[in-house]
């Protein structure tokens, strides 16, 4: 799995509304907090969306751009952003190509890992957080990454 100070993938996937997303061209615009996530619906991943929902205004506040990635497909995503109002791209991944790339797939290579990246726009990582069952974990890492760019 990469670690902070690795530098991160580059990929091209599409987002919920079909646009295709490359993480260097959202990184021209600022740093980009990059979250991992099994699947749509689940009680876990809903509960993390909506946590970041319920944030995101003091995410972007400091310039940080959000994006979900899961391996199922744009409709679900579409349905899933709508559904919890969730106000950032979620991006597709079928394939699992950027899960392999960040090394978050799951043991046997079954599933995803659930994972956050924080990614200045130099495509370092600069912190990341895996907790499979603590979402909240993931909470507590944006709100430091916020307190870190409002210093």
């Amino acid at each position: 799995m990469l670690r902070s100070g690795d530098i991160a993938p580059d990929f091209n996937l599409p987002d919920q509304d079909g646009r295709s997303t490359q993480l260097s061209a959202l990184l021209s615009e600022g740093p980009v907090l990059l979250y991992f996530y099994p699947a749509d619906f689940t009680p876990g991943c809903t509960k993390e969306a909506c946590d970041i929902r319920d944030m995101h205004d003091d995410i972007s506040d400091v310039g940080i751009r959000v994006i979900g990635i899961s391996p199922q497909g744009e409709d679900s995503h579409t349905r899933f952003r709508d559904k919890h109002g969730l106000p950032f791209t979620l991006l597709a991944d079928p394939t699992k190509s950027a899960v392999k790339d960040y090394g978050v797939n799951g043991p046997l290579g079954i599933g995803v890992r659930r994972a956050t990246f924080f990614i200045r726009e130099d495509g370092r990582i600069d912190d990341v957080v895996v907790a499979d069952l603590l979402v909240g974990k993931h909470g507590d890492f944006i709100r430091q990454a916020v307190a870190r760019r409002q210093s």
